[in-house]
């Protein structure tokens, strides 16, 4: 009988509590001392670092226009998706400086630099940009040359004779 009753001074112990982030406050901008935020985003051999601040909605990648620096479209559309997802399309001025890979891994880059500076500046936007995937840094990278292979798995031709 006993153990029972602990039992239950446990279990009315428990429901009394609550997990602290069940109770706490909605979480705070990380802004600098400028009101930016910043975020570092990463897709293959790129690293972009992002900082957005309230605007008009310009866009400036390692100093140049983002239609001079992107001119696919796609490159351009993969940058704003999480922009579009937000509804926060010309409420921001973004400023990135990116290197390393080419276009398509920058455009990756920023895009998941971009989405993780607007969790900074908005912790409210984290629930729908994690639900695109935003939040993810996509790991895939080129695989390595291995030695006795012309490339990473590909072996040099056979040759009977």
């Amino acid at each position: 009988m006993s153990e029972t009753t602990t039992l239950e001074n446990l279990k009315g112990a428990m429901e009394g509590t609550a997990a602290p982030e069940a109770n706490a406050a909605p979480a705070e901008p990380k802004l600098d001392k400028f009101g930016r935020a910043y975020a570092t985003g990463k897709r293959k051999d790129a690293v972009a670092r992002v900082w957005i601040k309230p605007g008009s909605g310009r866009i400036s990648i390692n100093g140049r226009e983002l239609e001079r620096y992107f001119a696919r479209p796609v490159l351009r559309m993969i940058l704003n998706q999480p922009l579009v997802v937000t509804a926060r399309e010309n409420q921001y001025d973004i400023t990135a400086t990116v290197t390393g890979g080419g276009l398509s891994g920058q455009a990756g880059a920023i895009r998941h630099g971009l989405s993780k500076a607007l969790t900074y500046f908005e912790p409210a936007l984290r629930g729908a940009l994690k639900k695109e995937g935003f939040l993810t840094r996509d790991s895939r990278t080129v695989e390595r040359k291995k030695y006795g292979k012309a490339k990473a798995r590909r072996s040099f031709q056979f040759s009977k004779r």
